[in-house]
């Protein structure tokens, strides 16, 4: 997960989504993921995929290998609930929820294992559309189950929802059998993380090449595990977006500059560089792109003052000036006031729920003190907004100025 901890500045208000949620039932402390809010079911699978043309970069001698979790619009029916996280990873993220520069929660309080969300397990597929495909990428060393709520409610909006695991800097991935590969990369030094962005660029140009291989009627899991009835043909690759949180925006950026099959991107909180010190911007912010990318920014605290991360203010960091002049396609920077870097995935709903485990201090550190209900709310809006306009070609009067629906939210440019 990245090392950044933004903090936020004042109280947290304990508010979640109220519509039926789906609540674990172990040992531990329950946490519930918040009900969906498009007007499709969820169905989801996972896919692990190998890459015979490929090395992996930190262990050469395999072909490159990948867990995504492919999330789509659904018929309704009785289909059990989708895990959380599987047991490598929730043993992962547990001991990550115990460190003191994180949540500081003594180990196995918390049953991450035990939480279901609210996609059903390959659920037959809503035929009624050609869907179009949105990829998604996580944080520098994150999960990609770690922003399971985002992409589920996407998926519910009438999107097929491909998520991606980037092996050996992932903090962990787990494949079939309950092998899970933990993080090897190297993302202290420039190098380190060149390499980290160049091949999580080949994993999306991947992932796309394997989805149109399962769009043309092929099978590409490894295992050749049986994908759910009515998936193959149900989306549309002429249509495709990508966004990602932190890092992964930086990813979806840059993934788009260099494969034009990406139509629109969205880089949530996150660079547009792979080093500050020396300065080294991507390419897509030194050439910019011909197509919608948006970018979307919390609150940080920097040399104990809060800062905006914004395309106005070079404090936090530079990428994002520099990316805004050069950007020749549609743009729009949206800022969520008292969120924080960790506000856009599932900490926003999860953390709200520890109130008998983590403090208030540590609470506001980590989800800042935006209403989490309204947060939640403006993030499965705005997106699937921004999509819908790009990718469907719907109006939107959302990033057109102030909305009175969205108290937090800013449209700063």
């Amino acid at each position: 997960m990245d090392k950044r901890i933004p903090v936020a500045v004042a109280g947290l208000a304990v508010a979640l989504a109220v519509v039926a949620p789906v609540t674990a039932q172990a040992a531990g402390a329950q946490v519930s993921t918040p009900a969906l809010s498009g007007k499709y079911p969820v169905g989801t699978t996972d896919l692990h995929l190998v890459d015979p043309g490929r090395a992996d970069p930190w262990k050469p001698e395999q072909r490159r290998e990948l867990m995504v979790t492919v999330t789509y619009p659904a018929r309704p029916g009785a289909a059990p609930r989708a895990a959380w996280m599987t047991p490598g990873v929730a043993g992962a993220v547990d001991a990550l929820a115990s460190s003191p520069a994180f949540l500081g929660l003594p180990r196995g309080s918390v049953d991450w294992g035990g939480v279901r969300r609210q996609a059903r397990v390959d659920a037959a597929v809503d035929r009624s559309s050609s869907w179009p495909v949105v990829l998604f990428s996580p944080g520098l060393t994150s999960v990609r189950e770690l922003n399971a709520g985002l992409t589920d409610d996407l998926a519910s909006r009438g999107y097929v929802v491909v998520s991606l695991s980037h092996t050996h800097e992932s903090g962990a991935v787990e494949f079939p059998g309950g092998r899970v590969e933990t993080a090897l990369a190297d993302i202290d030094t420039t190098a380190g993380r060149k390499t980290t962005i160049d091949t999580r660029v080949a994993d999306t140009r991947f992932v796309l090449d394997e989805m149109t291989r399962l769009g043309r009627g092929a099978n590409p899991d490894a295992e050749r595990d049986p994908l759910p009835r009515g998936l193959v043909g149900s989306f549309d690759l002429s249509r495709v977006g990508m966004f990602g949180h932190s890092f992964g925006g930086y990813t979806a950026g840059e993934a788009m500059y260099r494969d034009r099959r990406i139509d629109a991107g969205v880089n949530v909180d996150g660079t547009l560089g792979y080093s500050s010190n020396p300065y080294e911007p991507g390419e897509v912010v030194k050439h910019g792109l011909d197509r919608p990318f948006l970018l979307v920014g919390g609150d940080s605290v920097k040399d104990g003052k809060v800062v905006e991360h914004s395309h106005a203010d070079r404090t936090l960091e530079p990428t994002w000036a520099d990316f805004w002049p050069n950007q020749r396609g549609w743009k729009r920077d949206l800022h969520f006031d008292k969120s924080t870097h960790y506000s856009f995935t599932d900490l926003q709903f999860a953390v709200p729920q520890l109130t008998s485990l983590v403090s208030p201090q540590v609470r506001v550190a980590l989800v800042g003190s935006i209403d989490p209900e309204r947060s939640l709310k403006a993030q499965h809006d705005y997106l699937a907004a921004y999509f819908d306009l790009h990718l469907k070609c719907r109006p939107t009067a959302l990033f057109g100025g102030a909305s009175p629906r969205y108290p937090d939210v800013r449209l700063i440019a």
